[in-house]
């Protein structure tokens, strides 16, 4: 993202917000791993979305119409005897000339300062709730400013969660957000044609997670969640990731995972035989799902609904699993019924962005949301059968499938941004094990 682009963002905000209004949003706290490890730092996604500031102890505060600057930085000082141990700091000086804050301070003096930000606003954009330490210290300065009031000073009157307007901006994503999530998809699509020419009977499920690191660090990017690498029936668990069982000839290998690049997420699934080649029982199981993902896609398309995409997958898997003797009875009752849930028991998909699990309502007003162009959804149908289903033949036992792809709404239509992930079974069975 460039510096225009995050100034947009806060413009707009700033619109959106209104006169005689602050907003103020912490970033992430660092958290401990073990001991005194600590987790690599990501910083909070609305916070990184309005700032690009990437360290921790860190606030912004935005401030329509102060005459000192509206975008103001609260961060660490410069500290050469701490950058020597944990890296550089930008300090105030940098937050100003390189991430483009009009105002900044150090974080120390965030309870002398930002009281007085808050001092003569008439509505504070603020989420409470999420950082309890944060809610506490808010509380106190709002008491500070209540308890100057007997001097003139006005207090803020109202309180509204800052995520309800930034939520909405992050769903719509812009020309180079679209530029920047191709990428995340070019790159995760790569490492998924990478683990499909390594994937061979007897490896460990780890060792083929191995070449999603690999890809992905030399491309600068991260996990964008923990991968899901599950053979035979550890494909049946949709949250897997242990990944630490051998692969067995004859079982197929359902692998779920996405680069982060540049903070923004993508999210790709596919499942493949890890002998190579699709018994008949796989292959009619995974021709479903796949026919179930195309119609699906076929509805992501402005002026449809969120819920048209999960409609069609779940038609397209119903009548397919009566074809196949799965299920038996009438489609449209069966639909109506949710029988399918018996082997599809999640949503075809989700938005998508910054976070895997991106921002953004399903529903207003009590409906489902209308399809608009920018916004970034995944694709997800799924079949999954649990070795000792009662009722199901043993030929279907521990398999699992699920087939995913990211796709945004165009003006008139939708994009694939995964693309470079084969999917067809002849595409496949040519790529598995064959480097």
């Amino acid at each position: 993202m460039t510096p225009k682009e995050f100034a947009r963002r806060r413009r707009q905000l700033m619109r959106m917000m209104g006169p005689d209004s602050v907003a103020i949003l912490p970033t992430a706290p660092e958290c401990i791993r073990n001991r005194d490890v600590e987790f690599p730092f990501r910083p909070d996604s609305d916070f990184y979305y309005l700032t690009g500031f990437h360290e921790p102890e860190a606030v912004l505060v935005l401030a329509p119409g102060r005459d000192h600057g509206e975008f103001i930085l609260f961060c660490r000082e410069r500290d050469p005897v701490r950058e020597t141990w944990t890296g550089r700091r930008a300090g105030p000086e940098g937050a100003c000339n390189d991430y483009g804050a009009d105002d900044a301070f150090p974080i120390g003096d965030i309870d002398d300062i930002l009281p007085g930000l808050m001092e003569g606003r008439e509505r504070v954009f603020y989420t409470m709730g999420l950082r309890a330490d944060f809610d506490q210290r808010m509380l106190g300065w709002l008491n500070r400013i209540r308890a100057a009031s007997r001097g003139g000073e006005r207090t803020p009157d109202e309180f509204i969660a800052l995520e309800h307007l930034v939520h909405d901006m992050r769903l719509y994503k812009s020309a180079t957000e679209l530029r920047t999530m191709r990428k995340a998809a070019r790159i995760a699509a790569a490492a998924h044609v990478r683990a499909m020419q390594a994937t061979r009977p007897g490896l460990m499920e780890y060792t083929v997670e191995a070449e999603f690191a690999y890809a992905f660090r030399r491309e600068g990017c991260e996990h964008a969640y923990s991968p899901i690498v599950g053979g035979g029936a550890n494909g049946c668990i949709l949250h897997y990731t242990e990944n630490n069982a051998r692969l067995n000839d004859g079982e197929l290998l359902l692998i779920d995972a996405g680069a982060e690049y540049d903070y923004y997420a993508s999210d790709i699934t596919r499942t493949f035989p890890v002998g190579g080649r699709f018994s008949k029982p796989q292959r009619a199981l995974y021709e479903l799902v796949l026919d179930a993902q195309y119609a699906a896609i076929e509805e992501v398309r402005p002026g449809n609904h969120w819920n048209d995409p999960h409609d069609a997958a779940v038609k397209v898997l119903t009548k397919g699993l009566v074809q196949l003797g799965l299920l038996k009875g009438n489609v449209r009752k069966l639909v109506k019924d949710e029988a399918y849930k018996r082997f599809y028991m999640h949503r075809t998909g989700h938005w998508l962005g910054m976070d895997v699990h991106d921002v953004g309502d399903y529903k207003v007003g009590g409906q489902w949301r209308v399809l608009e162009k920018g916004m970034v959804m995944t694709v997800e149908p799924g079949l999954y059968i649990p070795a000792g289903m009662k009722g199901v033949a043993k030929k279907w036992w521990g398999i699992g499938i699920r087939i995913e792809d990211d796709v945004a709404v165009t003006k008139d239509g939708y994009e694939i941004l995964s693309t470079g992930a084969p999917k067809a079974v002849d595409e496949i069975e040519a790529i598995v094990g064959s480097d």
